[in-house]
């Protein structure tokens, strides 16, 4: 297209009605386009030195929904509707990455309340950062390094309009009076998945819909030894294997390059088509990059995420490389208190529980009664400090006592929160790798010897709890016990 074509600026555009939802979601990507190509193309001349002379801006596209019944929905369904009647709306990113969400969620709006939906330019401009971001060959200098200001000529990020007021539950409702449709907003979105090309050195596309956490770098060389033996399967319904940088494979003997620096949460994914593959992210250590992970990922809208990881066993009954499924959590992480109080209980969710322990059956041909061998179903705790151990233990270990704790970590109980307060299940195994009250400490020889004993058949478990996951319907996994008083209709 030539570039005095590409540089007008969007024509106003007025909204438009559809019941089809492939149709609509056509048209979110058709106005997106176009607003990105005229910031993309505005934003290339300004640094090739040519000054602009006036202010460019470009909108996001929005679907909005108007209803005036107040006709109960399925109350099986836990999302898919809204709750009375009204005027609801949502800005709208990415839709080439969301198109499969996107289908589904207005799909499903249209069907239970029997109005169509409304496509069409929003008020919300796109910041310049996230219009050039899909382009690798585009970035935007800091301020100062151009002859011009940039907020003079273009959008920046506005964080006080990205925010996650919607997702918990603080009555938000956008300027014009409508209320939101669906969790994220277009810019809390855009922030998120530049977010997560930074930590985890993969694009969002990569990401696949069940994500499994891990806090060591052994679980990473245990995946892609599975994945090398899926991909040698033409059975196993697995098509690639993406790595930080975005190597990739699609064959079990490819070569997969290394990065020279590698990100702070490397992650890789076994893909498979629709996005049902595996993701598994190596968050390291600490409830802070836990939250970080998540807050993140939550954008994409998983259909689940698992931590996997190592604990230290609370309990004297318990042996190194025992597994403990939590279905509770002791919250003594901190980095959530101002998002989600300490008072709401994170509930163990059945479907996942299932899933979990199950998978545990199957690796280990243990089941029943015999599966408390090297099992135990109980409270974990999640703290702050990986040195607790050095301070005066009377306090901790009361309270430990106390919660009826069976083990501890510091990322678990973040992961659960923040799956309770994101709407996305959630679920933990852990793995005994040391015992502090009880003398057995986390050294190098017994570190060995565990590792290479135990990490493989650990993340096996997690792997085969994903794939049953997978299996189930989504009306099913994702149950109304994440959904509050208010919801907004997408999931």
């Amino acid at each position: 297209m030539p570039t005095a074509c590409r540089s007008k600026p969007p024509q106003p555009r007025a909204h438009q009605s559809f019941t089809d939802p492939a149709a609509a979601v056509e048209r979110l990507a058709e106005l997106y386009r176009e607003s990105v190509q005229f910031l993309t193309d505005r934003f290339s001349r300004a640094l090739s030195g040519e000054r602009p002379a006036s202010r460019f801006r470009a909108f996001y596209p929005e679907i909005r929904l108007t209803t005036t019944s107040y006709a109960s929905a399925d109350s099986r369904l836990s999302f898919g509707h809204v709750a009375e009647p009204g005027t609801y709306s949502t800005t709208i990113t990415r839709p080439d990455l969301f198109a499969n969400y996107l289908t589904q969620q207005i799909g499903l709006l249209t069907r239970t309340q029997g109005v169509p939906v409304s496509i069409g330019p929003s008020t919300t401009p796109i910041p310049v950062h996230f219009a050039v971001a899909s382009d690798p060959g585009m970035t935007v200098p800091q301020d100062g390094a151009m002859n011009f200001t940039l907020r003079d000529i273009f959008d920046v990020p506005d964080l006080s309009t990205t925010h996650d007021d919607i997702v918990n539950g603080q009555g938000f409702v956008f300027a014009d009076g409508s209320h939101p449709l669906a969790p994220f907003t277009a810019q809390r979105i855009d922030y998120s998945l530049a977010r997560l090309a930074h930590y985890t050195a993969t694009a969002p596309e990569h990401f696949q819909n069940h994500v499994l956490f891990t806090n060591y770098q052994f679980y990473v060389e245990e995946f892609e030894l599975f994945a090398r033996a899926m991909l040698s399967d033409p059975a196993s319904g697995y098509t690639a294997f993406v790595v930080p940088g975005g190597g990739t494979i699609t064959t079990g003997d490819g070569d997969l390059p290394v990065l020279a620096k590698m990100p702070q949460m490397p992650s890789y994914h076994l893909t498979r088509v629709g996005g049902q593959g595996i993701s598994l992210v190596n968050i390291g250590v600490g409830p802070s990059n836990a939250k970080t992970a998540t807050d993140h990922i939550a954008v994409l809208r998983p259909h689940a995420w698992l931590m996997v990881g190592h604990c230290a066993g609370l309990r004297n009954s318990q042996r190194l490389g025992d597994f403990v499924l939590a279905h509770a959590y002791l919250r003594e992480d901190h980095v959530l208190d101002d998002d989600l109080p300490v008072w709401v209980p994170i509930p163990p969710l059945a479907e996942v529980q299932v899933a979990l322990e199950e998978a545990v059956e199957h690796v280990t041909q243990l089941e029943g009664y015999e599966l408390k061998r090297i099992m135990r179903t109980g409270t974990v705790a999640t703290i702050d400090n990986r040195n607790w151990e050095l301070r005066d233990q009377s306090g901790p270990v009361q309270r430990l006592s106390q919660s009826r704790a069976i083990a501890l970590d510091m990322e678990s109980a973040t992961i659960a929160a923040n799956g309770f307060r994101f709407r996305v299940p959630y679920g933990t195994l852990l793995c005994v790798s040391d015992k502090p009250l009880h003398g057995e400490l986390k050294l190098p020889g017994m570190a060995s010897d565990f590792y290479r004993t135990q990490v493989a058949r650990h993340l096996l478990i997690g792997v085969r709890a994903m794939e049953a996951i997978r299996e189930m319907p989504l009306e099913r996994i994702h149950s109304r016990k994440l959904r509050s008083f208010e919801e907004t209709a997408f999931l």
